[in-house]
């Protein structure tokens, strides 16, 4: 068996070295793969337990979080649900900005980065630098400099031959992955144009509390603010515009569209929009009507649509027209199943890399979020050449003023 110590000289070894040992150094899954979780809200708690469900040998090693009541609850709920695999101590648990710092330094093989995605691009490169095997929530950045930051990580890690996951689990949905297969085989015919949403009632909210500071108060309620959400129409309905460009195996060159904040308005929900809905095009001229609202009272459908010369689907479970046909296996959770494809891969000296691609579904998240926050039509290059940085260096509790609502025809976004 492998020692840790000879698992990284291999890994530090050639490529065709690794893959002769076959797993970096794991056989069969039975050596340990230590955990570091950076984010512990529901999420993050979420993903570890899904991590720990995806195959033996895992242990949750260290944990890390801004807040000490986030990292106590979360240590609760996690000692309690995965028993002998959850091994944090007192001196593997950290707090404070740089808190994602000590875990990465910990002695972990897998980081689990599950705080709010303003912070994505810069953990990921701190995770990469250190040889880490990554697994990464969606979205991964909230504007163009943090894409491109995560793209260059993505091509660092593929350079060191670390995985990169990310949690856009339609992609490890088995449904998903057949019925998308049949429709790149063209048994709906070339497809013309498609549809998706993500339309439901409002989420989570915490009142304002005496003594918080602007910080905590925006990171207690981080999906109301772009620099830490990228609004929701990046934060929540980036899954369903990932499907269209799964589908298209491309990203849109365009958008064009419309977006408010009609019904949520209270400054308590900070400044993001409550609905979007955007046109975008692919080079092929292929359009893609994109809908999103997060609004009480209003009718729910979260799905997509994709229409073909020769039939339609709803890219997970079904094709209608010439050549009908219907999911009928099983859908085990993709949610684990993200995360099996991770340490399936570490342990079988493969490469797995989703940073490009899930970069892209994020970007053409905020190049949506561009076009309606401004009312103009924005183009794939120069929403990709945006220096602007909307979260900046958060290093501290302290002031952080709220941008103001967007205005159509007034922001300027780029």
């Amino acid at each position: 068996m492998v020692s840790r110590r000879g698992f990284m000289a291999t890994v530090a070894g050639t490529g065709a070295a690794v893959a002769a040992k076959g797993a970096f150094g794991f056989f069969e899954g039975q050596d340990t793969l230590k955990v570091g979780l950076i984010g512990c809200g529901g999420r993050g708690s979420g993903a570890a337990r899904d991590s720990f469900e995806s195959a033996p040998g895992m242990v949750l090693w260290s944990m890390g979080d801004v807040f000490a009541d986030r990292l106590e609850g979360s240590k609760k709920a996690l000692k309690d649900a995965l028993g002998g695999s959850y091994q944090v101590t007192d001196d593997r648990s950290f707090t404070g900005f740089d808190a994602y710092k000590a875990v990465i330094a910990s002695g972990v093989d897998i980081v689990i980065l599950t705080t709010p995605p303003g912070f994505r691009p810069l953990h990921l490169e701190a995770a990469v630098d250190a040889g880490k095997h990554v697994f990464m929530e969606k979205p991964v950045a909230v504007d163009a400099p943090g894409i491109r930051s995560v793209i260059a990580s993505g091509a660092k890690a593929e350079e060191k031959g670390l995985c990169i996951v990310a949690g856009t689990q339609r992609r490890d949905d088995p449904a998903y992955m057949e019925c998308v297969k049949r429709i790149h085989d063209g048994q709906i015919g070339d497809v013309t144009a498609m549809y998706c949403y993500w339309n439901q009632g409002g989420l989570w909210m915490h009142p304002r509390q005496e003594g918080w500071s602007d910080v905590e108060w925006q990171l207690r309620n981080w999906l109301y603010f772009t620099a830490l959400s990228g609004d929701h129409i990046c934060e929540q309905h980036i899954h369903n515009i990932d499907v269209c460009n799964w589908v298209q195996q491309a990203h849109p060159v365009k958008a064009m569209g419309v977006g408010g904040r009609q019904v949520r308005t209270d400054p308590a929900y900070g400044h993001i929009f409550d609905h979007f809905a955007i046109e975008f095009e692919y080079e092929n001229g292929v359009r893609l009507l994109s809908m999103c609202r997060q609004i009480d009272g209003t009718a729910g459908r979260v799905n997509e649509h994709v229409v073909g010369t020769r039939g339609t689907s709803n890219c997970a479970t079904a094709i209608k027209g010439a050549s009908a046909w219907r999911w009928e296996g099983e859908r085990p959770s993709p949610y684990v199943q993200e995360h099996k494809r991770l340490v399936t891969a570490i342990r079988g000296g493969k490469k797995v890399n989703d940073a490009k691609r899930v970069a892209e579904s994020t970007m053409s998240a905020i190049m949506g979020r561009m076009a309606a926050y401004t009312g103009l039509e924005v183009e794939w290059d120069e929403a990709m050449s945006s220096d602007i940085s909307l979260l900046g260096d958060v290093h501290g509790f302290g002031t952080m003023a709220v941008p103001a609502v967007a205005m159509p025809g007034t922001t300027k976004a780029w």
